[in-house]
């Protein structure tokens, strides 16, 4: 069991989804269930899934749970391209988050290697 606050993945991760909380609040107020949430939930999910794997006992369980947070990754990396396409950002605050949302991806794969050698 490891504390994920010390983990420099989960740190990344953590600015992230903070970072796409606060550019999706001006996103559209008929996105609030719809494009806001969803990028909201797959930002969030990066970061509580590094936790809660950490908060497993083996590393074949951790690497789980890494590997979810890797899928949501993606899927918030997806969804920020349609944000932009829909207009809903520019690209200054597409480019930022596109760049950390890759490195948490490198730094989730790079964990991962580690996890399973």
């Amino acid at each position: 069991m490891k504390d994920f606050r010390t983990l420099k993945v989960w740190q990344k991760a953590h600015q992230f989804a903070l970072a796409v909380y606060k550019a999706t609040k001006t996103f559209p107020r008929e996105e609030l269930y719809g494009l806001t949430s969803q990028i909201r939930r797959s930002s969030m999910s990066i970061p509580t899934n590094i936790a809660e794997g950490a908060g497993r006992f083996t590393d074949k369980d951790f690497a789980r749970f890494l590997q979810i947070s890797m899928g949501s990754a993606s899927e918030a990396e997806y969804q920020l391209l349609l944000a932009r396409d829909l207009g809903f950002m520019n690209d200054e605050q597409y480019n930022t988050l596109q760049s950390q949302i890759v490195e948490v991806k490198k730094m989730l794969a790079s964990f991962l290697r580690t996890l399973r050698s």
